[in-house]
């Protein structure tokens, strides 16, 4: 009997016939080889469903399914994870590509730390520490607003305990910011393992949906508004002196990126921003000069 754990890795697709067939080959060409591959594919117009289809007649540990109707990034992902039977599932979108040792690194850091929720991967060195190390709940949020940004990873730099996962409830299915808002709630409850970089692979091109940050000054302030939001949260761990200090440099990065947006885009960009947010003018300013 294999003792090792299954991972059931998630494939989720969208006209992805480009890059599907390389992401598929990568996650195959795993050392660490008890996992299921699911893919879900989310109504492509191109060949994506036959190229994935082509793999899964040749290797029963792939199985492609195909939604009924469009769902969505994050839904999506919510889709796939309902199939998943194993301990851990593990996001390759059809871009992107993991490492040969990749998931065998990622379960045996994992299994190093049974109370963790999640692991992160792809983070800069700790000055302090060696990877692999675990976080209290307290301590992964300080560490993301006083330290350096740990919330802000894609869905491939992680990998989650199924029963934690399904615990928070899965993804929101908010646009964009469905991962940076799982890690703020998996870490309301769960210890997080942080882990180096080597193990993913994140591709960059033209058609992916995170070049929305670059275009719509929008995108990237919705973090911020939903920052504030969780951790005005009664779930947030943190003490209400920290609290207060990370709610106070979140408001002022709010006024900064309006101010921003007022400078490079427009003023009715400005404004929408504003209305979204609980700044006055008043507060814009202090903020700014503060």
């Amino acid at each position: 009997m294999n003792k090792q754990p299954l991972v059931s890795v998630l494939m989720t697709v969208y006209n992805r016939e480009k890059y599907i067939a390389e992401a598929i080959d990568s996650v195959l060409a795993s050392t660490y080889k008890n996992f299921e591959l699911i893919i879900v594919d989310d109504g492509s117009k191109d060949n994506s469903v036959n190229l994935g289809r082509s793999f899964s007649e040749n290797d029963d540990r792939v199985k492609v399914y195909i939604n009924e109707n469009n769902l969505g990034d994050y839904p999506n992902r919510n889709q796939a994870a309902s199939y998943a039977k194993g301990k851990y599932i593990k996001y390759v979108d059809a871009d992107d590509m993991i490492y040969p040792h990749g998931l065998e690194l990622l379960v045996y850091y994992m299994e190093q730390y049974p109370d963790a929720g999640y692991g992160l991967c792809s983070l800069p060195q700790d000055k302090a520490r060696i990877f692999p190390f675990q976080l209290s709940t307290t301590d992964a949020y300080k560490r993301h607003y006083f330290e350096q940004h740990l919330f802000y990873k894609a869905p491939l730099s992680s990998i989650i305990r199924k029963s934690a996962f399904e615990d928070v409830g899965r993804f929101s299915g908010k646009q964009h910011l469905g991962d940076f808002e799982m890690w703020h709630v998996l870490s309301q409850k769960y210890p997080v393992v942080l882990m180096p970089h080597g193990i993913v692979w994140y591709r960059e091109h033209d058609d992916q949906q995170m070049n929305d940050n670059r275009t719509d000054p929008y995108v990237p302030f919705k973090y911020i508004l939903a920052a504030e939001e969780l951790l005005n949260s009664d779930k947030c761990p943190l003490m209400d002196e920290d609290k207060s200090r990370a709610i106070k440099k979140v408001r002022k990065q709010q006024a900064v990126s309006i101010l921003s947006a007022a400078k490079h885009h427009s003023i009715a960009k400005a404004m929408e921003m504003k209305k979204a947010c609980s700044l006055n003018y008043i507060d814009i300013i202090k903020n700014k000069l503060g």
